[in-house]
């Protein structure tokens, strides 16, 4: 469970979440097309997974920081400085979550997909990588837009995009 890893450990859990492999991004015409979701999530014999109130505060507090830079992510208007709030709180809420999340082992298991997403997203945003800080917050869009598919929370705001 999420609780029960170190934050220390997070670096190994990224590492053994990727894997190769493609998967199709969440369907939705609406939506513009941000390139394939590196991960393929699961649903629970066809049902949204079960969360509980630390994961919705931390998905919800992801969500929420985006959409405030959304227009100016899509516009490719973001200065690469303006990516750092970002980035620290996407670690904040994946942090949050580790202390404080407690889900059953299947629905966990999907759960570590997405915070590698989270993770790998925020690293490209605090200029961590070699790929541009735009190209993580699309990743964490990517990601907050697979949670919002594959986990039944009610209270998440998706991002209209």
């Amino acid at each position: 469970m999420l609780n029960k890893l170190p934050l220390a450990l997070a670096p190994l859990l990224l590492a053994s979440l990727m894997f190769a492999g493609t998967a199709q991004a969440v369907d939705n015409p609406e939506v513009h097309d941000h390139g394939a979701v590196p991960f393929e999530l699961q649903l629970d014999n066809g049902q949204k997974w079960a969360i509980d109130a630390p994961l919705s505060k931390a998905m919800g507090d992801i969500s929420a920081s985006m959409r405030q830079s959304l227009e100016a992510i899509h516009a490719d208007q973001l200065a690469a400085p303006d990516y750092a709030p970002l980035a620290r709180q996407v670690n904040d809420s994946v942090a949050y979550m580790v202390a404080n999340c407690n889900l059953p082992a299947d629905a966990d298991a999907q759960l570590h997909m997405v915070i590698a997403q989270l993770m790998l997203g925020a690293e490209k945003m605090a200029g961590d990588s070699a790929e541009t800080p735009r190209a993580g917050a699309i990743q964490v869009i990517q990601a907050l837009d697979a949670y919002q598919h594959y986990f039944d929370d009610a209270a998440f705001e998706p991002l209209a995009h």
